[in-house]
């Protein structure tokens, strides 16, 4: 059993002690946060330790967890200052690169990267890996079994990072379903049957894909017979933009990301 030390008590570290405690890890958790709020919350609601001196959480960690911001990575990394031993610690802040944390943390320390998503608070997050050359297979076995215990696990390039970050949010989903339902309701549907109609339309047409039984080319054709009202729908909305407005969304997105980088 590895103590694991979250450094930072937000949205992304609640969803991950969910997902942790519904695959019923075995790790012993502990969670720094400057706001004693925060702290008295995520103890009380997943039965974690918590300590609010940073340092006194370092020197616990057999593994520590970077979940803070961004912006606020650099600060937090000089107020711990140099780490000495061939800790483990693995960061989610996105657009922050390797170099950066090593730069900033010591040499000794073994830094990886990982994004999860908030959904793993219902263990089925899937979570993005990235190791530089220099973590050992066993560490990279670790950091894999411990996302994989709240859902799927892909390892890729870091140079793949801020595309995949700006793409898996569960954000699309909830942006899809809100906008989809809004038309619903415009055309007549109450709110409840709206968010039902618009809700089975994107999770079964998604479940449909991922069974593997037919590709999403084959799926389209079947759902969208030509002449039918899907055909029609699918039609006058690519005709209003909507591929090339989701393309300039996903641009912004990694726009966002490499300034995030720089600050």
């Amino acid at each position: 059993m590895s103590t694991v030390v979250f450094l930072g008590g937000g949205r992304i570290t609640s969803a991950m002690l969910a997902g942790l405690r519904l695959g019923k890890t075995r790790h012993h958790l502990v969670v720094h946060d400057r706001n004693p709020d925060k702290l008295r919350d995520l103890k009380k609601r997943y039965a974690v330790a918590v300590e609010s001196v940073l340092n006194d959480a370092v020197v616990q960690a057999d593994v520590l967890i970077v979940a803070v911001r961004p912006s606020s990575v650099g600060e937090l990394l000089q107020s711990i200052g140099r780490i000495t031993d061939a800790r483990l610690a693995i960061s989610l802040a996105a657009s922050v690169p390797l170099r950066t944390l090593r730069k900033l943390a010591g040499a000794p320390v073994k830094w990886a990267r990982a994004m999860p998503s908030p959904v793993c608070r219902s263990g089925r997050g899937l979570t993005a890996v990235t190791f530089p050359r220099t973590v050992p297979r066993a560490d990279r076995k670790w950091i894999i079994d411990f996302f994989a215990s709240f859902g799927p696990v892909i390892e890729i390039p870091e140079s793949k990072f801020d595309a995949f970050t700006v793409t898996f949010s569960c954000s699309h989903g909830y942006h899809a379903l809100a906008t989809l339902a809004g038309a619903a309701q415009s055309a007549g549907l109450d709110r409840d049957t709206a968010l039902l109609a618009s809700a089975h339309a994107l999770a079964d047409g998604i479940v449909a894909w991922r069974n593997g039984q037919h590709s999403l080319e084959s799926l389209l054709v079947e759902a969208a017979t030509p002449g039918g009202i899907a055909a029609a729908t699918t039609t006058t909305m690519d005709a209003a933009g909507y591929r090339r407005a989701v393309r300039q969304g996903v641009v912004a997105g990694m726009r966002r990301a490499r300034m995030n980088a720089s600050q």
